[in-house]
């Protein structure tokens, strides 16, 4: 578990790691002066006791504590008397698909934000960059405008995610026309797949951030109503476009399927007429195979080759048949 401490305020900014907790705690007493707005960021969950430590420090209730523990909650908000408590699923990029999606907890104070992390890495350096380098208003404002400005940047993720998502879906549309890709059902399920999880993920949040609107806590300055708004409107786009890329797979699906069934006729078409042909040669071939002593035409010299030409004449007659019912 690592611990990391970023604090601000308009006339400056610095970044430090503290580890173990103690150390993260101490700093924090030796900072109790500070004016400004304070970031700690706790990467990794595995460590109960220093995150029971850590909620003492800021009075945090038990039962965030077993939230943020837990990783399988959905996104949601929650007000307390001291704070308030965000949860939310993120994109970790730089894990494999089967772990890209994480849980991101975040406690909100008056002057101070508290971020967990469930796995290593995250999208949070644009961020720091704007804090250190004092870049936009992300210094002027208060640790409201900094969880937003979190949030703003976990959905900028499902948006890479999802247009990562249409390119792959607009490649299934060329490939779906090859008869010979044997790896595009494969790729087909594990694109279908992330595309679920995008849609637990971004569902859920539409209503977490609608009632974090409507929210009434002195914590949110009027003031971010806005800004608020702006993510509740991308949440609700890329609630659409995982809507519309589910739409497009249904329709590759479509075309692979139908691809499939052309090639399955027209196997079936071909097999169909040679075996239509080799009916009535099996048929002459079947009657002079039969071992009877007195046949007519058995001991007559050229009954072998009238048979060979009535046998050719017969296949080539059927396939002129067919090539002008444009059955070939």
């Amino acid at each position: 578990m690592r611990f990391s401490i970023i604090e601000y305020n308009s006339d400056g900014a610095c970044q430090k790691s503290a580890e173990p907790i103690e150390a993260l705690l101490t700093r924090l007493d030796s900072q109790s002066g500070f004016s400004g707005v304070t970031w700690i960021n706790v990467d990794g969950l595995e460590d109960a006791e220093s995150i029971n430590k850590l909620a003492e420090a800021y009075h945090i209730h038990p039962l965030t504590v077993e939230d943020i523990r837990d990783v399988g909650q959905r996104p949601k908000v929650e007000d307390f008397e001291n704070y308030l408590f965000i949860t939310f699923k993120a994109v970790n990029r730089a894990c494999s698909e089967e772990n890209r999606f994480e849980q991101i907890s975040m406690i909100l104070t008056g002057d101070t934000v508290i971020t967990f992390q469930e796995l290593p890495g995250d999208s949070f350096d644009p961020i720091r960059r704007r804090i250190l380098g004092n870049a936009g208003k992300i210094r002027r404002s208060g640790a409201d405008y900094l969880a937003y400005a979190i949030m703003d940047s976990i959905i900028d993720e499902y948006y890479l995610t999802l247009d990562d998502l249409t390119g792959a879906i607009d490649e299934f549309e060329e490939r779906a026309f090859d008869e010979t890709d044997e790896s595009l059902m494969p790729d087909f399920q594990k694109v279908k797949q992330t595309l679920i999880r995008v849609k637990r993920v971004v569902s859920p949040l539409r209503e977490s951030l609608a009632a974090l609107m409507h929210l009434e806590s002195p914590l949110i300055n009027p003031d971010l109503k806005p800004f608020l708004k702006d993510l509740h409107d991308n949440v609700m786009q890329a609630a659409e476009t995982v809507e519309n890329c589910r739409e497009l797979l249904a329709g590759v699906m479509e075309i692979n399927l139908a691809t499939m069934s052309t090639r399955m006729n027209k196997v079936m078409k071909v097999l169909t007429i040679i075996s239509t042909i080799f009916i009535p040669l099996t048929f002459i071939a079947g009657v002079y195979g039969m071992n009877f002593r007195f046949m007519p035409e058995l001991t007559w010299r050229y009954a072998y080759f009238v048979v060979w030409g009535a046998m050719a004449a017969i296949a080539i007659g059927m396939l002129i048949f067919f090539k002008r019912r444009q059955w070939l």
